[in-house]
């Protein structure tokens, strides 16, 4: 089934920023164990099995609609050099998720590719999820402080 190439360019672009993540995600919870917050890091390995999941589908989503998926292109990946640098780096790929989602939902519907609309619809609402998630960690880092937060992480 041919499909529009703008909903397959945006397809693309959301792929690239699974790839981003997941890379990041993947340094992120590498670092978090080596430091010995295992807690942490088998959080973070959930989020990588979510990004990962994203990935598959968009991938196979492209492909039905006769494109080639772009596993080239990676965005700059953010990682800090402590848990709340982290934390505070997480949301910039999400939030540039929401924002590029958000439009690209309803040019698909408009374009009548419901079905891309769909998956994007369902993505969104996964990464306005971790969004929240990661706002609650940094707010409980403030409220606790990062010494006691950190010590609920090991």
């Amino acid at each position: 089934m041919r499909g529009d190439a703008e909903v397959i360019a945006l397809l693309n672009e959301q792929l690239t920023s699974e790839l981003t993540s997941v890379h990041q995600f993947t340094l992120a919870a590498n670092m978090q164990a080596n430091w010995g917050f295992t807690k942490l890091a088998a959080r973070t390995c959930q989020d990588i099995a979510e990004e990962q999941e994203h990935v598959e589908r968009l991938t196979r989503r492209i492909l039905t609609l006769e494109g080639t998926p772009d596993f080239q292109r990676l965005f700059q990946i953010r990682v800090g050099n402590t848990v709340p640098d982290q934390l505070r780096a997480a949301p910039f790929l999400e939030l540039e998720v929401v924002a590029r989602l958000n439009p690209g939902i309803q040019m698909c519907s408009s374009k009548g590719d419901i079905a891309s609309a769909s998956l994007l619809s369902e993505i969104l609402a996964e990464e306005e999820e971790h969004i929240d998630q990661i706002e609650t960690q940094l707010h409980l880092i403030n409220t606790l402080g990062e010494q006691l937060y950190l010590s609920k992480q090991i």
